[in-house]
């Protein structure tokens, strides 16, 4: 069985913990039924050694496949990461995600995606990476606190679109990021990034991105977290000199998100190659499948081990 799933840039903004997006970037992972339990991590993670200890794809599996069939199975797990880890890049909800969605491909049970969902939320309280995750396109995400369940809108993207990722060297955990952040706001920037949300929310569902610059704007997060990385600023403001229509931090950091016209997309990130050259840009397409199996795999594992 062999499945990706994308990485993702979530707050975008002033969507703080509400807005997040799928990356044509994947952790791909294949497991294969074995006698004996074996990891292997390529790419990504690949030279720490405490992944293959504890395992947080392995370990949220095995929980989730005894829910469901009420015991665990031996596995050869193959990891190949390509989503940079704590670089605000949604690696984490990568993991969860594909960990649930493998428990219930092994169970054959109906892949129901709202509930893989909200099955993550135990793992990830943040609704804005793991829907994304599982979802891919654009997503609007409210978390109910009644019945812990996801409400979101998905709106896949145009080909006319792309995304610039700069990649700082240094990393960011997001539980000491919110640390920086006010215990209170002024009424006015609260009003402020409502409706800035709403606008951006709006922009990207009606594909009016001519407005994402002015949409993406906040007065929230964004500014108390880049103040631990001040160059931050710097590729801010070059991206939108360069045809960025938004330019934002993604997730908690490191990570900065930009999005262009793919016609744009050559000279921005030329440009900011350029100008900071110790960082590392890519260019990204979005993805609109969000977890995805390879049926031909599924047909074959289905063959080999039957539960």
């Amino acid at each position: 069985m062999e499945f990706r799933v994308p990485a993702t840039s979530a707050n975008l903004g002033p969507g703080f913990d509400s807005l997040g997006l799928a990356l044509g970037l994947y952790n791909r992972f294949s497991l294969k039924p074995s006698k004996i339990p074996s990891i292997q991590i390529r790419g990504e993670g690949a030279k720490n050694p405490k992944l293959r200890v504890d395992n947080v794809f392995v370990r949220i599996f095995n929980e989730q496949l005894k829910k469901l069939i009420g015991s665990t199975l031996p596995f050869k797990f193959i990891f190949d990461n390509a989503i940079p880890i704590s670089r605000g890049l949604g690696s984490s909800s990568a993991v969860i995600i594909g960990a649930i969605a493998a428990a219930f491909k092994v169970a054959q049970m109906p892949f129901d995606r709202q509930k893989i969902v909200n099955l993550a939320l135990r793992y990830e309280a943040h609704p804005d990476n793991i829907t994304p995750a599982c979802m891919g396109g654009f997503n609007v995400c409210v978390l109910a606190n009644r019945d812990r369940e996801v409400r979101f809108i998905n709106q896949p993207f145009p080909e006319s679109v792309a995304a610039v990722i700069v990649i700082p060297n240094q990393s960011t955990s997001t539980h000491l990021s919110r640390q920086s952040l006010p215990k209170r706001y002024f009424q006015k920037d609260v009003i402020f990034n409502l409706s800035h949300a709403s606008l951006l929310s709006s922009a990207f569902i009606t594909g009016r991105f001519d407005l994402l610059r002015e949409a993406s704007q906040d007065r929230m997060h964004q500014f108390y977290r880049m103040k631990q990385i001040p160059l931050l600023f710097e590729v801010q403001r070059t991206a939108l000199q360069n045809g960025a229509l938004m330019s934002t931090l993604s997730g908690s950091g490191s990570s900065f998100f930009n999005l262009c016209y793919k016609d744009d997309v050559k000279h921005l990130c030329g440009t900011l190659s350029q100008k900071f050259s110790k960082l590392r840009v890519l260019s990204l397409g979005f993805d609109n499948e969000g977890v995805w199996f390879e049926d031909e795999n599924l047909r074959h594992f289905d063959d080999e081990f039957k539960l």
